[in-house]
C-alpha cells in the first residue's frame, strides 16, 4: 500500500460492496480502475479477519483492511505475507459474558451467532461450509441474532455500563467494546500509516456504518433494494451523506466513479 496515497476508499462490505448473494461483479471495473490508479480498497466490516482475508485473495486486494466493526486491524508488511496487527476492542470471551449479562438484565436471550447450530447460520446467511468456519472465526466481537426493536432499544439504554455498544445490521446485531469503532479504526490507520492528511471516502449501508460515514470526508450511503436504511435516514437528509443511485454494487461503483472523476488532480 502507498503510504501516500492522496484518497482511501474505506468501504463496507455486506450490503453495500456485496448484495444478499455475496455477489460484487458489477464493481469489478471500478476495482480494477482503482488499483491502477494505486487508490487504495479498504474493507471496512463487520466479517471476521478470516473472511476478509478470503475476500481479498478473490478480487487480487492487497491493502489494508479492518474488521469485526472497527475491533481490529490488519495489514502486510511491504513484499511479506505476515500480518501487523492493530487491536482496538476486548476479546471475544469477556463480550459474550457481557451479553448474557445483559441477556438477563432485559429478560430477553439474545442468541450469538456462534450458538446457532451449522443449519440455522446457512439459513440465516446462506453461507457454504467453508464460509460458516470463516464467519465464526471471530475474536474481538459478538454478532447476536436481532431482537425486537423494544428489546434493542432497551439494551442499547444498558450498555455505557458495561462500556460497550451495539449495533444492528441487516442479518444480526454486534457488541463490542465502545473502544471498537470504525471511524475511529480508519484514524488508527491513518495514524499507524503516517498519511494523516489522506481523504476518506467512505460508503456503508446500515447502522453500524455510522461511525465509519460520520468520520469520512466523503460519505456514501449505498441503499438496499426498498432504499436506504432507517438509521441513516437523517444523514442523508440533512446532506451528511451522499446517496447513492443505485443498490449494492451497482451503485457502489457509481458512486466511487462519479468520486473519482471528479478529482481532476489524481
Amino acid at each position: 500500500m502507498k503510504n501516500n496515497s492522496k484518497y482511501w476508499i474505506v468501504t463496507d462490505l455486506d450490503g453495500t460492496l456485496m448484495d444478499e448473494n455475496y455477489d460484487i461483479s458489477p464493481a469489478k471495473k471500478t476495482l480494477n480502475m482503482l488499483s491502477e490508479l494505486s487508490i487504495p480498497v479498504i474493507p471496512c466490516t463487520s466479517k471476521t479477519a478470516s473472511e476478509v482475508r478470503h475476500f481479498r485473495n478473490e478480487n487480487g486486494l492487497t491493502d489494508p483492511f479492518i474488521v469485526e466493526n472497527g475491533a481490529a486491524i490488519y495489514g502486510c508488511y511491504d513484499k511479506s505475507y505476515s500480518e501487523w496487527e492493530l487491536i482496538l476492542g476486548k476479546s471475544y470471551t469477556q463480550l459474550k459474558t457481557i451479553l448474557f449479562s445483559i441477556s438477563k438484565r432485559v429478560n430477553y436471550h439474545l442468541t450469538p451467532l456462534n450458538d446457532l447450530s451449522k443449519n440455522q447460520i446457512y439459513e440465516l446467511t446462506g453461507l457454504s461450509d467453508k464460509g460458516i468456519i470463516r464467519a465464526l472465526d471471530r475474536c474481538w466481537s459478538v454478532p447476536f441474532l436481532n431482537p425486537p426493536d423494544d428489546i434493542f432499544e432497551k439494551v442499547k439504554l444498558i450498555c455505557d455500563s458495561y462500556n460497550v455498544h451495539i449495533f444492528k445490521g441487516n442479518r444480526m446485531s454486534h457488541l463490542l467494546s465502545s473502544e471498537s469503532h470504525k471511524g475511529k479504526a480508519v484514524n488508527k490507520l491513518k495514524v499507524y500509516l503516517k498519511n494523516n492528511d489522506v481523504k476518506i471516502i467512505a460508503l456503508g449501508d446500515s447502522q453500524n456504518d455510522l461511525p465509519l460515514l460520520e468520520y469520512a470526508d466523503i460519505p456514501i450511503v449505498i441503499p438496499g433494494k426498498n432504499g436506504p436504511n432507517k438509521y441513516l435516514q437523517n444523514g442523508i437528509d440533512n446532506g451528511s451523506f451522499r446517496l447513492a443511485n443505485a443498490p449494492h454494487a451497482e451503485g457502489w461503483s457509481n458512486s466511487v466513479e462519479d468520486v473519482i472523476n471528479n478529482f481532476k488532480d489524481l
